[in-house]
């Protein structure tokens, strides 16, 4: 599944194309990409054509485009995307062939790049677009990256912030971690706590702090956590500007170039390898319908204190 880097990859991607478009036109071709817009495709086609698109924004991993409403100065509507396991937001020109798996397509008239279209596809259908109403933050902060507005979609309104969004508090952060006793990695991947890290990044987060997966949250000391917090942010951010993580085909960027990350990985996928770090192998342990990749030598569990 894309996670922070990836999606971040994609935002950005979209973000000149898209800020200050009209919608000329809406194509659904398969309503399993609506699953998260009830009133069904005739009703997503009719209520976005001639709709103008302010921005492109994300919070974790998810992303949305706000929409001016009566007033452009306060949007209250958003096109909301979520990529699931397979989906990809992809940049074409008007008029190009369908894409292989395309579910929705959206025809785009911008005033300085002229037309283009953004279609959707996804092959394991996972993935979705629906538009929803925005709503306050909690916080009066920014909604989340690329966006000015202290708003969120209503859907995306219980996802925390992510460790690269300038309103995230390690302080909060810290005080969570302290009352959980689940193993670090699955408070790092629970998205109501800390947004955009799944699998692969919390497997390489966790190697570079030296932290076993299964530790408990609140035996962590805070120097511990301020580490792994710094890790997190280090791993994301070198995964993004290496374009994101891409094992097969079904992570492109929106002009259907892969990502190279998966060249940098320490741990995540490299079972039976000599850890980078003292040589010994990585091993895979199951986790949850995942699987846990780390060095149990250089991640060793925490001795339970007497």
């Amino acid at each position: 599944m894309p996670e922070l880097p990836e999606v971040e990859v994609v935002r950005s991607g979209l973000a000149p194309a898209v800020s200050g478009a009209t919608v000329l036109g809406v194509t659904v071709l398969d309503e399993r990409a609506l699953t998260r817009h009830p009133e069904g495709g005739a009703h997503f086609e009719a209520a976005l054509t001639g709709r103008v698109i302010r921005s492109a924004a994300r919070r974790g991993k998810f992303l949305w485009l706000p929409l001016e409403g009566a007033s452009p100065l306060e949007p209250t509507e958003a096109i909301v995307g979520h990529l699931g396991m397979s989906g990809q937001l992809l940049l074409r020109a008007p008029g190009a062939a369908p894409e292989r798996h395309e579910r929705v397509r959206i025809d785009l008239s911008h005033p300085r790049h002229g037309e283009v279209a953004i279609v959707f596809a996804d092959q394991r259908t996972f993935g979705s677009l629906a538009i929803d109403d925005l709503v306050p933050t909690v916080d009066g902060a920014p909604g989340g990256f690329g966006s000015a507005e202290a708003s969120v979609p209503r859907q995306v309104a219980h996802i925390a912030r992510d460790p690269l969004d300038p309103a995230f508090s390690d302080a909060a952060f810290r005080r969570t971690l302290a009352t959980k006793a689940s193993g670090v990695k699955r408070v790092l991947l629970d998205q109501t706590v800390v947004s955009g890290v799944g699998n692969i990044y919390a497997d390489e987060s966790l190697w570079a702090a030296r932290i076993h997966p299964e530790t408990p949250a609140r035996d962590l000391s805070t120097r511990a956590v301020n580490r792994l917090l710094a890790e997190v942010r280090h791993v994301l951010e070198k995964a993004l500007a290496e374009g994101g993580t891409s094992f097969d085909a079904q992570y492109v960027n929106v002009n259907g170039q892969a990502g190279y990350f998966a060249h940098s990985l320490n741990a995540y996928g490299r079972t039976g390898e000599p850890c980078p770090r003292c040589g010994r192998p990585i091993v895979r342990v199951s986790f949850t319908n995942r699987s846990s990749h780390f060095c149990p030598h250089c991640q060793r569990m925490p001795r339970p204190a007497r």
